[in-house]
């Protein structure tokens, strides 16, 4: 397989004081990490492009340590999680998909305790293309307070023969969630559902 190559790396980070109603005792804080690599797969159709994924683990493990650290280094702060890919035009959506695998054990990894799957989202695009990525909480997927999304991008990637890895992590809840459902502190579940 390919080595990989990193042209660059940025880290958005938010925290989100209120949306309009009475302001919470700790704001909502989220951050998104994109890697810009060089697509080995570019340019061409190649059958076998599943081991490229051993080779992405090491870049997911430290953007995901990364992440943890803006967020003070504790994995019991982060509630919620995603991940996405953007593929230049010269590759595949399958080329993006190759991200599963290492973004979300990256995370797991980091996190210790998270039982639910990471959500992800993926598409084709050009420079500036832009991601909703998707978040829902670490240890459980029906928890509706934590359905949330993220918009990622960099206004130069991805190129032609790039793709755009993403992970994002957050706090906590939509700020003022208020509609129902499974809750946080209800979870009973051990397989990442309920």
């Amino acid at each position: 397989m390919p080595d990989l190559c990193l042209r660059k790396q940025a880290v958005l980070t938010e925290e989100i004081y209120h949306e309009g109603g009475p302001a919470p005792a700790e704001p909502l804080r989220r951050v998104a990490m994109i890697s810009v690599i060089q697509n080995p797969f570019a340019g061409r159709y190649e059958p076998e492009i599943e081991g490229f994924m051993e080779t992405l683990k090491p870049l997911g493990a430290a953007m995901a340590r990364r992440m943890l650290d803006v967020l003070g280094g504790d994995p019991a702060t982060v509630q919620g999680y995603g991940k996405g890919a953007i593929v230049g035009a010269a590759g595949e959506l399958e080329h993006g998909a190759l991200w599963h695998v290492p973004g979300g054990w990256a995370m797991r990894e980091v996190l210790g305790d998270a039982m639910a799957i990471v959500p992800s989202t993926k598409k084709v695009g050009g420079p500036g293309t832009r991601l909703d990525v998707p978040i829902t909480h670490v240890n459980a997927s029906y928890v509706r307070s934590h359905f949330d999304a993220i918009e990622v991008g960099l206004n130069d990637a991805p190129r032609a023969d790039e793709l755009a890895l993403i992970l994002v992590m957050s706090t906590g809840a939509r700020i003022h969630a208020r509609v129902g459902g499974l809750r946080a502190e209800d979870i009973v579940g051990q397989d990442g559902l309920r």
